[in-house]
């Protein structure tokens, strides 16, 4: 399609682009299906800002007038000559660009059935995916597909474009009808966060500019929304993980373990534990580019040497002795299949997991997502572009981490050991080994499988199985929630269960002190307990401090996708004093209680969670009822008008 540019808007576009290097990247993909103007919007968004270089522009008008057209900005991303030849996109076209306000990588995913793994690509990565729909079309089942595989993903932030409205006369009606549709969609496939903007790609109107053909719209235009949107970085729920990638054996007394940082940061002096041997030792130094450096992050490259002399080899991995990951024979993963013949069960294929290959069997096909309802159906096989989960057994072990925690370790893709192609992309769920989490004593069984399975209790009770999480300082009112919550279900007729932080501190964590080792080891005994109960269909109300990010995200672990809601307890400290229901915030000013969370040690809120109920501002009752609403709306309660079998 053809692009006609108005010099004048050009002309009035943002200030010319400075990169700064404080500012964090924002990483988002383009997603929907064929035709709705993905690679025009890119094109017209890096047109308008200012960021095409002299060179790139005249060979782009070059390229449009051998094709007869005027200034065609679609080819800006679709570099192929395929894709140029036939107007679509075939691979993932990256394109950097800033403001003078933020940094942006974009992924420019194409739109064709065939082409989906390259979604997996694409959005694997991003922390934003935005969803383009034909305003003439509507939703269309590749834009559902590539909404649920961004869903899957782990992306929480959507931005929905209704795009080619200047073909609809500027209808507020027709860009209601498109948005509303996929905002319902979004909203059972667990996305909060959804922004709807209308807009012309190849009018440039709501991109970069706010348009005046659509008076009716009085939100910010697209490249304001994506400065503007408030995005917290993945990964930052696991601690320090370095895959070693090779070692550099320069001289004798030289040995330096090199690879990207996975996760977390290294500093000299810190302890680190190497697996698979879980040998404890301490960083001796950090290099970069042959030069010391203080401390390496999260997709840096580095040199790390050790204090002691170790053998370590490429697929092995140096993590934080604090934080390890998982040591896991057996994941449950969701599985992108993309192959054209379908997964063959039992077959060997090759894992291949940051830096480590190892044969893997799919063990089991635990179900298949239908796009169009979201229904998880039984199946045998995955086809070609179907995604499901599956549950993975490998030869050695994988360290790795919940995708939703760490993308980097907690991915893998499936690799065809005859052709060599890859098959699969999977994102880890859960994991199982030997010994629980690598480097904390765990006992060596497997988890039998349960004698009556979860479905078959949710079908007989009318309700799903779930976990509601409270957390928050001490006085914010997890338990007053919590206790009314288990009520109001009560009442509903569902089977329910409370674990409160006091009756667990009373029993089973009475061993227990209040170091942060301590309330990470009595925040895992919580965890597992709400686990039985939810693979029981239960229910289950938990309200604890839980002051550290890693407990909860390791309480997420192994809950159902969906079935996990992180409710942030919010109440200003100066509120929580005031009610000091328990006497906590008199003791540690008199000097008695100097590890109470909010005064002597730190409390890390939320950065995504489910809901936040601030109970200076609300009701409890209020609250309560709210609660109601997002369990049924995300499925787990039946719709108030539909009665419940007996």
């Amino acid at each position: 399609m053809g692009l006609m540019v108005e010099p004048a808007r050009r002309a009035a576009a943002g200030a010319a682009v400075r990169v700064g290097t404080e500012r964090r990247a924002l990483r988002f993909c383009t997603a929907g299906s064929v035709d709705d103007g993905k690679s025009t919007l890119i094109g017209r968004l890096l047109y308008d800002s200012r960021a095409i270089a002299e060179d790139a522009l005249q060979a782009l008008a070059g390229a449009s007038q051998r094709r007869g057209e005027a200034l065609n900005l679609a080819l800006l991303t679709d570099g192929l000559r395929a894709e140029r030849e036939q107007n679509i996109t075939i691979d993932v076209a990256y394109r950097y660009f800033a403001t003078p306000r933020r940094r942006f990588v974009i992924a420019d995913t194409p739109g064709h059935t065939q082409y989906t793994r390259n979604l997996v690509t694409g959005a694997s990565q991003a922390e934003l995916a935005l969803i383009l729909l034909d305003a003439r079309k509507g939703v269309l089942p590749q834009s559902r597909r590539h909404a649920a595989i961004a869903a899957w993903l782990g992306i929480r932030h959507f931005v929905i474009a209704v795009n080619k409205l200047d073909l609809m006369g500027w209808s507020r009606e027709a860009f209601e009808r498109a948005a509303g549709e996929m905002r319902a969609y979004l909203g059972r496939l667990g996305a909060h966060d959804v922004a709807v903007i209308p807009v012309s790609a190849l009018l440039g109107d709501n991109v970069v500019n706010r348009s005046a053909n659509m008076p009716w719209y009085d939100g910010p235009a697209l490249l304001e929304h994506l400065e503007t949107v408030a995005v917290a970085p993945r990964g930052g729920a696991c601690g320090f993980r370095l895959p070693v990638q090779c070692v550099l054996r320069p001289n004798l007394d030289y040995r330096g373990f090199a690879g990207t940082v996975a996760a977390g940061r290294v500093r000299a002096g810190e302890e680190v534990l190497l697996l698979p041997s879980r040998r404890r030792t301490r960083v001796r130094s950090v290099a970069q580019a042959g030069e010391a450096v203080a401390e390496a992050r999260a997709g840096e490259a580095a040199v790390v040497t050790l204090e002691e002399e170790c053998d370590l080899s490429r697929g092995e991995m140096i993590v934080s002795a604090a934080a390890p990951p998982v040591a896991a024979s057996r994941l449950r993963a969701a599985l992108c299949w993309m192959a054209e013949a379908a997964l063959e069960r039992e077959r060997a294929y090759i894992l291949m997991h940051t830096t480590r290959a190892t044969r893997a069997y799919v063990e089991r096909v635990e179900h298949r997502l239908e796009i169009e309802t979201l229904a998880e159906t039984p199946a045998e096989k995955l086809e070609g572009n179907e995604i499901g989960r599956v549950t993975i057994t490998t030869a050695q072990p994988v360290f790795c981490d919940r995708f939703a925690d760490n993308p980097e370790t907690g991915s893998f893709i499936l690799v065809d050991p005859h052709t060599n192609a890859t098959v699969a992309a999977g994102m880890i769920e859960a994991a199982e080994g030997e010994g629980g989490r690598a480097g904390v004593p765990g006992e060596r069984a497997a988890r039998a499988g349960a004698n009556i399975g979860r479905a078959r209790r949710e079908a007989r009770q009318g309700h799903r199985a779930g976990v509601v999480w409270f957390t928050g300082l001490s006085g914010s009112g997890k338990s007053t929630l919590a206790r009314g919550l288990e009520r109001r279900l009560f009442a509903l007729g569902c089977r329910t269960v409370l674990l409160d932080g006091d009756a667990l501190r009373r029993g089973l964590s009475n061993d227990l002190g209040f170091s942060p080792a301590d309330r990470m080891e009595n925040i895992r005994r919580a965890s597992e307990v709400a686990r039985l109960f939810y693979e029981n269909g239960c229910l289950v109300l938990c309200a604890f401090v839980s002051p550290f990010r890693r407990d909860r995200a390791f309480a997420r672990q192994g809950i159902g996708r969906g079935r996990f809601f992180e409710i942030h307890v919010d109440c200003p400290i100066e509120e929580c004093r005031r009610r000091d229901t328990k006497g906590l915030y008199a003791a540690a000013r008199a000097g008695a209680l100097g590890d109470l969370t909010g005064v002597g040690q730190a409390y890390e809120p939320p950065q995504a969670p489910e809901w936040v109920a601030r109970t200076a501002e609300r009701t409890p009752e209020a609250v309560v009822e709210e609660l109601v609403a997002l369990l049924r709306a995300r499925g787990l309660l039946p719709d108030a008008r539909t009665p419940r079998a007996r």
